[in-house]
């Protein structure tokens, strides 16, 4: 059993700045969640004659050369991925039907935004497309696993706590971390979905915002009714 994470203190911080609410919380990742990522990424690495080796989630060790499969090195991963965000963060496409989803779910919801992004130096770039496409939600970055961020987030919160997010690691480490958060792994990519098995405590494994979002709503219900029968 994975241990418990540590919210890293520049998270904490960013945690602490916000406002006080005692609305129920979704906590929702950026990349392959509400924008493309692994379209974006895969386009970039077909430039430089470089490809995914699988569709599954690990990067080191599965980017590799197209013509002889050779993977690249971890540092090679590493500096790919620093410049592949300075290059590409300002112009990724959103995931239909994600803004949609999320600013009807808000209604009755506060959404925090939670990304992993490397060095936290795009965040400006990021916060402003999100802005562009009606996505104006608190956007906190991470590096690393998540469980002590979400954990954090939901300090002082009623449940129900939702968490979103495509990262099989992140999802392990919030399992380990706030096990009562009901726990959504959406995969826009179907080749990655595909190839994902579900665990035991991912509550939805989806790549559609409908479905998501019906299945967020139908949580909020159950709650009220069970508090209104107790």
């Amino acid at each position: 059993m994975p241990e418990p994470t540590q919210v890293l203190p520049e998270v904490l911080a960013q945690i602490q700045a916000l406002p006080f609410s005692n609305r129920p919380l979704i906590i929702c990742d950026v990349d392959e969640v509400i924008l493309h990522l692994i379209a974006h990424l895969e386009d970039y690495l077909h430039a430089r004659d470089l490809a995914f080796l699988k569709y599954e989630y690990r990067l080191t060790g599965n980017i590799g050369r197209r013509d002889n499969g050779e993977p690249l090195s971890s540092d090679d991963v590493r500096r790919l991925l620093l410049e592949f965000f300075d290059e590409v963060s300002h112009r990724q496409d959103m995931v239909p039907g994600a803004g949609d989803a999320l600013n009807a779910l808000a209604q009755q919801w506060d959404v925090i935004l939670l990304t992993n992004l490397p060095g936290g130096h795009n965040k400006p770039v990021r916060e402003k497309l999100l802005t562009g496409l009606g996505i104006t939600f608190p956007l906190l970055t991470n590096s690393g696993p998540k469980g002590g961020a979400v954990a954090a987030l939901s300090r002082g919160r009623p449940e129900p706590v939702v968490f979103i997010d495509d990262s099989p690691t992140n999802h392990t480490s919030v399992n380990a971390t706030l096990p009562s958060a009901v726990q959504i792994q959406f995969i826009a990519d179907a080749r990655f979905l595909q190839t994902t098995e579900k665990a035991g405590y991912i509550d939805l494994l989806s790549s559609d915002w409908q479905e998501t979002a019906a299945f967020i709503g139908a949580i909020l219900q159950g709650s009220n009714r069970n508090q209104q029968s107790g």
